[in-house]
C-alpha cells in the first residue's frame, strides 16, 4: 500500500509514509527529476507519440514539463505540472516502460510538493486515474469542488480528481481578520502621530509665547532702566 498523507482534504499535505514507491527508489539509486529542456524534446515527442498524445501541442508548453531519469541520462517519464494561480495540474503523464512508473511518480510527488509550497498552490487537480496519485489523497471531484477548477482547465473533458493541500477559506478568513487587526493598529498608530504632533505643536506655541514675553520684558528693562537704546548726552 502506498505511503498516503497525514492530512486529507483538510489541510495541508505535511508527512508521507513509505510505500512501494519508495522502496523502490531506494533499490535504484542515481534517479532524478528536473525540468524539461529542449535537448529532450526529440525523446519526449516520440514518448508523447506512443502515448497518443497531441506532441504539437506539448512541445508548445515544454516549460511545464519534469522529466525523470536514470544516472546515465536515461529517460523513464514526463509529466506535466500547470499551474494557475493558487491550483496546479499534473498532465500528459507517460513513460517508457510502466514497470518503472510508480517509480518515476514518487519523483514527481516529491517535485510537485516543492513547486506547490514555493509557488503558494492550495489545489491539486489531475485527470489521470493511477491508484498511485489515490494513494497519495487524490479524490474524485464532486460539483461543489469542480465550481473551483480554473476555467483554463473546464474544457478538458473526462473525470477530475483533486487534493486540497491547504483551506483557502480558511486561510481567507485569518489574512481577513490579520488585516483588520493591522488597519486597526495603523490608526492607532495614525492617531498617536497626529496627538504628538498636536502637542509638539502646542509645546512650541508656548515656548514661543514665553521667548516673546521674555524678550518683551527685556526690552522694557532696558527702556525703563538705561534710558532706551539711545546713546545719553
Amino acid at each position: 500500500m502506498l505511503g498516503a498523507p497525514e492530512r486529507g482534504e483538510s489541510g495541508l499535505v505535511l508527512t508521507f509514509g513509505r510505500g512501494p514507491a519508495n522502496f523502490c527508489r531506494m533499490n535504484q539509486p542515481g534517479l532524478r527529476v528536473r525540468r524539461a529542456t529542449t535537448d529532450d524534446l526529440p525523446s519526449l515527442k516520440a514518448l508523447w507519440r506512443s502515448m497518443l498524445l497531441p506532441a504539437d501541442e506539448l512541445e508548445k508548453r515544454l516549460t511545464e514539463f519534469q522529466v525523470a531519469e536514470t544516472a546515465d541520462g536515461k529517460l523513464l517519464g514526463a509529466i506535466g505540472i500547470q499551474i494557475v494561480g493558487r491550483h496546479a495540474r499534473l498532465h500528459s503523464e507517460s513513460y517508457l516502460d510502466f514497470a518503472q512508473a510508480d517509480v518515476a511518480r514518487q519523483l514527481f510527488w516529491e517535485r510537485l510538493q516543492t513547486l506547490a509550497s514555493n509557488h503558494g498552490v492550495f489545489r491539486l487537480w489531475t485527470q489521470e486515474s493511477s491508484p498511485f496519485w489515490s494513494g497519495y489523497g487524490f479524490r474524485s471531484a464532486n460539483t461543489a469542488k469542480l465550481a473551483s477548477l480554473p476555467p483554463e482547465w473546464q474544457p478538458a473533458r473526462g473525470k477530475w480528481f483533486t487534493l486540497q493541500l491547504k483551506d483557502e477559506e480558511a486561510i481567507a478568513r485569518a489574512l481577513d481578520k490579520d488585516f483588520a487587526a493591522f488597519m486597526s493598529l495603523q490608526r492607532q498608530n495614525t492617531e498617536r502621530t497626529f496627538q504628538q504632533a498636536k502637542t509638539l505643536r502646542m509645546v512650541i506655541t508656548i515656548i514661543g509665547f514665553a521667548i516673546g514675553i521674555l524678550c518683551f520684558v527685556i526690552v522694557a528693562y532696558l527702556l525703563i532702566h538705561r534710558g532706551g537704546f539711545l546713546p545719553s548726552h
